[in-house]
């Protein structure tokens, strides 16, 4: 019996890899989405809640189904807020794209943006 030689368009393709390009760790963050703002709140209710559910895709299939079960008067708030964030993005990105610092200063966070404006 004989062996089927493979194409050699197969293999090229395979060897065939594009280096990828370096981050720049002072680039800003991309905001979070309404979805993920409210996510953030969604998930520290649900684990008071349900502190035996440990799995992530539980916790988020119920956000993701609370998000769809909102009316558009209650995703107003989250969504506001993400358009805060990424007001605040647009001009961080303006700051680094003119080669300027970062309107913060702070390039390295540790903890969410979201949380940033509860704090406020």
């Amino acid at each position: 019996m004989k062996s089927r030689a493979r194409s050699s368009g197969a293999d090229s393709r395979l060897s065939v890899r594009k280096a990828k390009a370096e981050k720049d760790p002072n680039k800003p963050k991309r905001p979070p989405s309404a979805f993920f703002v409210f996510m953030e709140e969604f998930r520290k209710d649900y684990k008071e809640k349900h502190p035996n559910v440990k799995q992530v895709s539980v916790i988020g299939k119920a956000g993701g189904d609370k998000w769809k079960s909102l009316s558009d008067a209650e995703k107003a708030p989250y969504v506001s807020k993400a358009e805060k964030l990424k007001a605040e993005y647009n001009k961080k990105m303006d700051a680094y794209k003119n080669g300027g610092p970062t309107a913060s200063g702070d390039s390295d966070k540790s903890k969410s943006e979201v949380n940033d404006e509860d704090e406020e």
